[in-house]
């Protein structure tokens, strides 16, 4: 088996440069690199891993635990959070917490074991009250909308904004009755909450009537939750010309229960949905939504907790990240 040494030899550079481009230094010259990388195929050299590791005290691996892995928008952004991570030579292992507390909790303990470098973790069961739970030795950095000023670094989504600039459409298209299909809402903020908090907002700035017969929750947002919610609002013969979906899957359950009312979209009713999914692009009609640059959101979680487990950030203090948001048009919501 070859050596660091032997493909040192054959690339003509020291073992210390073939240690930096392993470790992508970012000051080992291109012509260099490709010669160690080129002996590297030559000699087929394989890094032993566990050896690193225990050279380095470090395992060249972050967690990555959030909710749901069934639902589309937690596939996607994982799959973002691994192809950032390879960028830094590092493998991500996911978990599934279930909404848990008990299971967040239990991902947090996998870190302080040291089963990963650091982690990224979505708070769903902890709430503002648990914040101290994550004054941790190990890098942390947490997603989602339950703890805010929190000890470790934070990535979230604008969710009032981007509710209130979708209902704003719904109004600039001449909606005039919108519904809204939210989760449940508790105490402790949550998507659901800081999305209707947008909605009312928006139906207020424009002076609409916000009607609590338009007001549908739902236990999970699901494509049968959104096709129940909006099947069950059409039974009771409210009267609506718009609809707000807290995600694009509820979204795109709902747009069949439309279909299966004879109601159509847009003509009839003007659907949008919330986190830009691929699937929107492709539903008949394509879904208007918000997107809230997950993509955006995936790089910050990363960098942040790239530059917390390099130390180079050790003392500063927490960063508060929050993404953007923008309006995609699509069928959905079309002028007439």
């Amino acid at each position: 088996m070859a050596t660091i040494q032997d493909v040192a030899k054959a690339a003509g550079v020291s073992p210390m440069t073939v240690s930096n481009v392993l470790n992508d230094h970012p000051h080992v010259k291109s012509s260099t690199r490709a010669k160690v990388v080129k002996a590297m195929e030559e000699l087929d050299y394989r890094v032993n891993h566990a050896a690193r590791n225990l050279r380095s005290g470090r395992t060249f691996t972050i967690g990555l635990a959030v909710a749901e892995f069934d639902r589309p928008y937690w596939g996607q952004f994982a799959a973002r959070v691994i192809e950032e991570a390879a960028a830094h030579n590092l493998r991500v292992l996911v978990e599934q917490t279930g909404r848990s507390k008990e299971n967040e909790i239990s991902a947090l303990a996998l870190s302080r074991n040291r089963m990963y470098d650091g982690l990224i973790l979505s708070t769903v069961g902890l709430s503002a009250s648990d914040a101290n739970m994550l004054r941790v030795d190990y890098p942390i950095v947490i997603l989602g909308e339950r703890i805010f000023s929190g000890p470790v670094d934070h990535v979230a989504m604008a969710n009032v904004e981007g509710a209130e600039a979708a209902t704003a459409h719904l109004i600039e298209r001449g909606c005039r009755r919108i519904a809204a299909v939210m989760g449940p809402m508790g105490p402790d903020p949550d998507a659901s909450s800081l999305r209707f908090a947008g909605y009312q907002q928006a139906l207020a700035a424009a002076g609409l009537d916000n009607d609590p017969a338009l007001h549908i929750t739902i236990n999970e947002f699901t494509l049968k939750g959104g096709h129940e919610a909006v099947s069950r609002l059409v039974g009771s013969g409210v009267q609506f010309d718009g609809l707000f979906c807290a995600t694009d899957t509820v979204a795109l359950g709902a747009l069949r229960a439309l279909h299966e009312a004879k109601l159509r979209v847009p003509e009839d009713v003007k659907v949008i949905g919330f986190d830009n999914l691929t699937e929107g692009q492709y539903s008949t009609p394509t879904l208007s939504t918000v997107d809230p640059d997950s993509a955006e959101m995936a790089r910050m979680a990363v960098k942040l907790l790239v530059q917390r487990i390099s130390g180079g950030s050790a003392k500063r203090e927490p960063t508060e990240f929050v993404s953007s948001v923008r309006i995609v048009e699509r069928e959905s919501t079309a002028a007439l």
